[in-house]
């Protein structure tokens, strides 16, 4: 346990150091949230990377993996399809406009793009980001408490709020460059952990086990790419929903705003290799942590649900603890918090940006000065994580049986769906008018509500979107009713 303590007192401090050698570089708004648009291609990918995948991809796909086998490998497709096509195809063009634009924020962008001269768009879009920031930040905290509980033996509420507090030490001080530079460092850690964590267990495991045979012991269906179910319909279902969680790195603002930051275009070129292949290897690892983890406990005779816990925290634990010496146990406790921590501090500035630069400055104060400004984004990012602290308090005590990474997912849905739709039509589609955005918007935010926690309940379709998640038919809705109002309410010439 000491051993656990002084890792992630190194961890901390090394996070501190970041924050304070950040915040020497912090002169005005655009520097606090975009790094002055001076940020390195290896800082940009890792930070994307590491903001995109979270304390999902260590507490939440390796326990998918163990819970679903073989299938959970259609989110290694999706992702790495969803990273592709956005780091190919769409930084470049979104780089060249938001420069064109001097856009420092997502709402920025989409009223400089549509010319318009009402605040409408920028209002809608900064509501939905922040509501939607709340919830997955909330999520990300609550992974925290689960985290410290599973492999500190620390209360779950202490855990959380510890958690918390780090993160919002170092924003406070340094903003979007601290946040940029400790992804980086973080990342590094996410990805050295996932990628060796499944090479030491697969040569430490007895050598006559055959993987295939043991999952298909367990259960037929965990050997089923195809999901297993007798039922084609639902393993479609299945499929689409796992591969369709890679739509939200097409255009989701805490992934995108990392494309405003880069340097020039030549940056995202030699980014794009590293932001593809990390992650290549770091989902297609935790899926493989999983499925082994359901293999050797369960040959080892434990139950295999045990290592489930809520949202699949107990997976990496006990492997680490199992496979690994004290220290390098120690390690993954900081790799762990490295992963959930990446995307806190990220959706805390940008939703600070979203409430301060969209709604103050640009529709109440446009004459604010720059020092007031960055002073005002300070606090509103303190009131934004409060909030979200008080959200994941409450969920942990109305529904202690959550599995955490549908949670996440939750979030990262209603976020993806409300934006992907108008960037991606933004980007390629010239015709696509100010209606047709802030319906793409709202529809697609509502949509997130009426799939969860409508279609789901449905006693015969139910178990379809169940399967097929909130994010796919969310995001089709808003796509469609972006093409339907830019058609009755097209775009002046």
């Amino acid at each position: 346990m000491l051993a656990k303590i002084i890792a992630l007192c190194i961890y901390v401090l090394i996070l501190f150091l970041i924050g304070y050698v950040a915040s020497k570089r912090i002169k005005n708004i655009s520097d606090f949230y975009v790094g002055g648009k001076k940020i390195g291609y290896w800082a940009v990918a890792f930070s994307a990377r590491a903001t995109g995948e979270s304390g999902w991809i260590l507490i939440g796909l390796t326990g998918m993996g163990a819970l679903a086998g073989l299938s959970a490998f259609w989110v290694v497709v999706g992702e790495v399809l969803g990273v592709a096509i956005s780091w190919l195809f769409m930084a470049k063009p979104f780089k060249r406009l938001t420069d064109k634009y001097d856009s420092v924020t997502v709402p920025d962008y989409l009223e400089s793009h549509f010319k318009t001269k009402t605040h409408w768009l920028r209002g809608v879009s900064a509501t939905v980001l922040s509501i939607f920031v709340v919830i997955y930040v909330s999520s990300q905290i609550d992974a925290t408490g689960i985290a410290f509980e599973s492999m500190l033996d620390m209360n779950y509420y202490y855990g959380a709020i510890l958690g918390f507090l780090i993160v919002l030490v170092y924003i406070f001080v340094g903003g979007f460059v601290a946040v940029v530079w400790s992804d980086l460092f973080q990342g590094l850690l996410m990805f050295l952990g996932l990628v060796a964590l499944p090479l030491v267990v697969w040569f430490s495991m007895d050598t006559e086990i055959n993987i295939m045979e043991q999952l298909n012991d367990i259960d037929p269906a965990l050997i089923n790419i195809w999901g297993g179910e007798t039922d084609p319909w639902l393993n479609l279902a299945t499929i689409l929903g796992f591969s369709a969680i890679g739509l939200g790195f097409l255009g989701s603002p805490q992934v995108y705003v990392r494309f405003m930051s880069i340097k020039n275009e030549t940056e995202i070129t030699k980014g794009s290799r590293v932001a593809i292949l990390f992650t290549l290897l770091t989902d297609f690892a935790a899926v493989s942590i999983g499925i082994l983890a359901r293999v050797f406990f369960t040959e080892s005779g434990q139950d295999p649900e045990a290592i489930l816990g809520i949202g699949g925290a107990d997976v990496l634990g006990m492997m680490t603890e199992y496979f690994l010496p004290l220290v390098l146990t120690a390690i993954y406790v900081a790799i762990i918090l490295s992963a959930i921590m990446s995307t806190i501090d990220s959706l805390l500035v940008m939703a600070s940006s979203a409430i301060v630069r969209d709604f103050y400055q640009k529709i109440f104060r446009p004459d604010i000065s720059n020092s007031q400004l960055t002073k005002t984004s300070r606090w509103v990012t303190l009131i934004i994580a409060l909030m979200a602290l008080g959200l994941a308090m409450v969920i942990a005590v109305v529904a202690p049986e959550r599995q955490v990474f549908w949670v996440i997912i939750f979030g990262w849905s209603g976020i993806a769906a409300t934006f992907c739709p108008v960037i991606i039509l933004s980007l390629f589609w010239k015709a696509y008018s100010e209606a047709g955005a802030i319906a793409s918007m709202i529809s697609g935010f509502l949509s997130v509500i009426l799939v969860k926690f409508v279609l789901q309940e449905s006693e015969t379709l139910g178990i379809y979107f169940e399967k097929i998640d909130v994010l796919l038919p969310s995001f089709l809705i808003a796509l469609g009713f972006g093409w339907l109002f830019t058609k009755l309410m097209p775009r002046p010439q």
